[in-house]
């Protein structure tokens, strides 16, 4: 890793830099199952509720993926919003935080039903 670039990266950074290294993998091996050369595109699926900070993903993106078959490839990432249904009431809603409560009856327990998604959903590869 380059000396300057060092100070930059934190915890938080890691572990996204952590994440995209899994990606690379994932990539990498589709690559050489299609017998292809790179990726031109990759599609991720990312929760709202999935504990990654999109800022610092973008910071460590291009990190983690020179000199991969990720490097030039074009990156879409469609962010899914939190939903839950409540354990109680069964009420389904848009959950921001992994402790909201309930709006209708404010329980704490509830099903996660979206929002926890971290996945590669399409590459297209050349």
């Amino acid at each position: 890793m380059a000396r300057g670039l060092a100070p930059l990266l934190t915890s938080r950074t890691m572990h996204e830099l952590s994440i995209i290294s899994s990606i690379v993998q994932i990539a990498e091996a589709e690559v050489e199952k299609a017998g292809a050369q790179r990726v031109e595109s990759i599609e991720l699926d990312i929760g709202e509720l999935a504990g990654i900070e999109f800022s610092a993903l973008d910071f460590a993106w291009e990190v983690g993926v020179s000199q991969t078959v990720l490097e030039s490839a074009e990156r879409h990432i469609h962010r899914i919003g939190g939903e839950a249904r409540c354990s109680e009431c069964e009420t389904v809603f848009d959950m921001q935080a992994l402790y909201d409560p309930c709006p209708s009856c404010g329980s704490f327990f509830s099903e996660i039903l979206k929002g926890k998604e971290l996945s590669v959903k399409a590459l297209t590869v050349t």
